[in-house]
């Protein structure tokens, strides 16, 4: 058994196993599975012309500013008379159908930056500030989110791409997994002294944390250490069931699909993790928007709906809401390359049995403009907001530090 001391001593050694031995799986067969809510947070890399996602469509100044890039109203997935969704997003429009997708207009914040890495930053961090913090919102929240009974992972990021700020800025509850890199047990060279030695303390530590009397520290490495642990080891039995299905699905481990559908298997095991985020890239559109941008929704519409389809399954939809944003819309105005420049205000997405479906606020003006961008009337923040709060259960002012009113675009509990 190890002490205090030791402990302390050789903790680093945890920090640095990827993944736990068998010995442990006991330990995660036997956690209790999460049923909190859910939020899956899909970024839009690269500035999602807001205006072809939601549609004006019988505005006469969209289709004069618009004249290659307009949809008619024959094309567009109806909202309502007056407004229409991109005609990729079908599924999504289905959600629409189903009272379960929620349209909120005019997004942005105050002294927009169209630069995709500060405006970016501000939205991942929740902070509009010239120089915002090292800090995401998520993280911050982390705290909070790992109060539930699901386990020790709150927040997981899915992809290659390096951690985003969003989840950056904690030393606890944050994961990273990509599907395009196979999980490996590596405590150390085999056979390696290094090697025994980490199995020995993760063998230690396990029979620690199977002892009712744990003083504090022991505890600790309970809630934080041993969870996100066995956590992994549940991962690995969904990787490999994923394997098996994948290569029928025709879509390859980076796409957006596949991403979504491990999302999906983990909210079914009960993983326990709190929010997932993901990202798609490619929506700086300066020129040849039409083709690029049907592209992206195209696979936004399918992952998206595969998601709610598979919830739907378990009943697990209910619990699950899925969020959509970019760093920044397009401008009104098509350029001469058939595309659209960097803008401010734009339009976000929620999805889930859990919203009040519809249009939230009024589409923006398309005369009057600020330098040719849309003017915002809903600070993002609010959104950020009313999700943790509402949501999340998570004290909003902690993370974002003010209170921001919430909005009215879900269903009270």
């Amino acid at each position: 058994m190890l002490s205090r001391r030791d402990f302390l001593k050789r903790s680093s050694l945890i920090a640095t196993a990827p993944l736990i031995p068998g010995f442990i799986e006991r330990t995660a067969r036997a956690a209790e599975p999460g049923k909190d809510p859910i939020l899956v947070v899909l970024e839009m890399t690269g500035g999602n012309d807001g205006l072809n996602t939601v549609v004006p469509y019988r505005d006469d100044i969209y289709h004069q500013m618009r004249p290659t890039l307009r949809f008619q109203d024959t094309q567009v997935v109806k909202v309502n008379d007056e407004l229409g969704l991109h005609p990729a997003l079908q599924q999504i429009g289905q959600l629409l159908q189903q009272s379960k997708l929620a349209i909120i207009q005019g997004v942005g914040y105050p002294n927009p930056d169209r630069s995709h890495f500060e405006s970016m930053d501000r939205w991942q961090a929740g902070e509009v500030t010239a120089k915002v913090s090292g800090t995401g919102w998520l993280a911050k929240s982390v705290p909070d989110l790992a109060k539930g009974k699901g386990g020790g992972v709150p927040v997981m990021h899915v992809g290659s791409e390096k951690l985003p700020l969003a989840c950056r800025g904690t030393t606890q509850g944050v994961f990273t997994i990509n599907q395009e890199q196979p999980f490996e047990l590596k405590l150390g060279l085999p056979g390696s002294e290094e090697e025994d030695a980490r199995k020995k303390l993760l063998a230690d530590v396990s029979t620690m944390a199977a002892n009712e009397k744990t003083d504090e520290l022991l505890s600790f490495v309970q809630r934080r250490h041993l969870q996100t642990y066995t956590s992994v080891e549940k991962l690995k039995v969904i990787l490999k069931d994923m394997s098996r299905d994948q290569a029928r699905s025709g879509f390859g481990p980076g796409s957006l699909y596949a991403k979504m559908d491990l999302v999906g298997r983990l909210i079914q095991q009960g993983f326990g993790t709190r929010v997932f985020y993901l990202a798609i890239d490619g929506f700086d559109t300066h020129g040849n928007q039409a083709q690029t941008h049907q592209n992206l929704l195209q696979q936004i519409d399918q992952a998206v709906g595969y998601l709610f389809q598979r919830l739907q399954q378990t009943g697990d939809d209910g619990r699950t809401l899925l969020m959509t944003f970019s760093e920044f819309g397009r401008r009104v105005a098509e350029n001469g390359s058939k595309g659209t420049d960097h803008g401010s205000g734009s339009c976000l997405l929620v999805a889930g049995p859990g919203v009040k479906a519809g249009p939230v606020g009024q589409h923006p003006s398309l005369t009057d403009l600020t330098d040719g961008d849309l003017k915002y009337h809903t600070d993002f923040r609010r959104v950020y907001a009313t999700l943790l709060e509402n949501w999340l259960k998570v004290d909003s002012k902690m993370v974002l530090g003010e209170k921001f009113e919430t909005m009215n675009f879900l269903k009270k509990a």
